[in-house]
């Protein structure tokens, strides 16, 4: 009987010192994460999994270590284990689970979430991430479900309105998002983010004074907020108002933004005010940062001209032409390549006709061949084949592409036998009956 109550006493001694040990090392490495001695903690854990390699509170805490240096992968890895050997902690699925979603990688963060919402239903912050990546996919509906649960729960959390009413917004379902809204604000009228969020469905809906009035108030709210100018100040360039988005264009760039939209249309708005020569600097400016701008540039032109200086007006108009150049070839081979798809669809004349528009832009002698073979070959037109195959011949004498003689010679034979038998028509219907 002593023998067993010895060996019992022995047994539990160890395991007491064993436990004692294991709380030391876990305050040891809980002190070095205080300190953010990150570095030491790696290693102390990776010495202890050498001996304890099924301890998922050491792969967590290793894990945390990890992200502080911004290891990320070595991080996700150790949260990984560590769920994997504790699968019913949720510390550790939601960690790894915001590792994932850190990482963008949805498809395994999204049942990780999912599971936890599961097991705790009314956890905001799983609820949090689950609908955030719901949000991203387009899963809006998914998205409401969560959302409206929580709302039911507490009607009067601006944080939930928001939410929802944003989901709502995402939707196109314009006077739901505008209620929730409306609500979240009446219940905290310093909610700065749901003033930007309705002044743009209140545009959205055709109700232009409305959101320019709401932003307004976010202004006397938060008066250093230079997005909420910029919103009103877009509102009104979008309603020809140059001058009051102009007003707020400025106040921005005082505030040392020096955006190129924004010098661009602070110019524009000198423009139309007739201020040419203010307007000059900042469309200056605006093209500095943007050679490539066709309507800077144009108005650069317009207000050089306005203000006297003839030269740099016409320095800018051909920079204009110069920029619209790529577009207008471009136009071009667009409207070829649409003829192309026409012709092989059978719709001769359609394709003609935007033959013809190419022909305009990049006089390429080859599709006045193609023209005059569509009139020729599938429209029996020989009137309008004659026209083309004439125009074809007398192009080509000017033109640096050189044609076979023999492919020259047979368009003449053609042409020849063409105007013969229009003239044997024409000789037909002029003999007496």
């Amino acid at each position: 009987m002593k023998t067993i109550i010895t060996i019992t006493a022995v047994f539990l001694f160890s395991f007491i010192q064993v436990i004692a040990q294991k709380y030391n090392v876990f305050r040891t490495i809980d002190s070095l994460l205080i300190q953010e001695e990150y570095k030491k903690v790696i290693d102390t854990c990776t010495r202890v999994l050498m001996y304890d390699s099924l301890n998922s509170i050491i792969y967590y805490k290793q894990g945390i270590a990890f992200q502080n240096v911004l290891e990320e992968d070595k991080a996700t890895e150790c949260f990984l284990k560590a769920a994997a050997i504790d699968t019913i902690n949720p510390v550790f699925s939601f960690k790894l689970a915001k590792s994932y979603y850190a990482d963008e990688k949805m498809k395994k963060a999204e049942p990780l979430f999912l599971r936890l919402c599961a097991q705790d239903t009314l956890n905001w912050l799983y609820s949090f991430y689950l609908t955030s990546i719901y949000m991203q996919s387009g899963r809006y509906d998914n998205a409401l479900k969560i959302y409206n649960r929580f709302l039911q729960n507490d009607s009067s959390n601006c944080t939930y309105l928001d939410k929802t009413a944003f989901a709502y917004l995402r939707k196109d379902n314009f006077d739901d998002a505008i209620n929730l809204y409306n609500k979240s604000l009446s219940i905290d009228s310093n909610n700065v983010s749901a003033i930007k969020n309705l002044s743009y469905l209140y545009a959205s809906t055709s109700r232009w004074d409305t959101a320019v009035e709401i932003l307004g108030t976010g202004m006397k709210l938060d008066p250093s907020d230079m997005d909420l100018y910029a919103r009103r100040a877009q509102l009104y360039y979008s309603k020809n108002y140059t001058k009051r988005a102009m007003d707020d264009y400025l106040k921005i760039l005082t505030s040392g933004d020096t955006t190129k939209l924004y010098l661009k249309r602070t110019g524009i708005g000198y423009s139309y005010n007739l201020q040419p020569e203010k307007a000059i600097p900042y469309l200056l400016l605006a093209h500095k940062g943007d050679t490539t701008d066709y309507e800077t540039c144009s108005y650069l032109a317009q207000c050089y001209e306005r203000s006297g200086d003839k030269k740099n007006g016409v320095l800018y108009y051909k920079k204009s032409a110069k920029i619209l150049l790529p577009l207008h070839i471009q136009l071009g081979r667009t409207y070829f390549l649409c003829a192309l798809v026409q012709q092989d669809a059978g719709l001769y004349k359609d394709a003609i006709d935007n033959y013809n528009k190419a022909l305009e832009i990049d006089h390429n002698i080859n599709v006045l061949m193609v023209i005059a073979n569509l009139y020729d070959e599938e429209l029996n037109d020989s009137n309008n084949a004659i026209k083309y195959y004439r125009t074809f011949l007398d192009r080509i004498k000017g033109s640096e592409i050189a044609f076979p003689p023999e492919y020259i010679e047979q368009v003449k034979k053609r042409l020849d036998y063409l105007e013969k038998e229009k003239a044997k028509t024409k000789t037909k219907k002029n003999l007496p009956s």
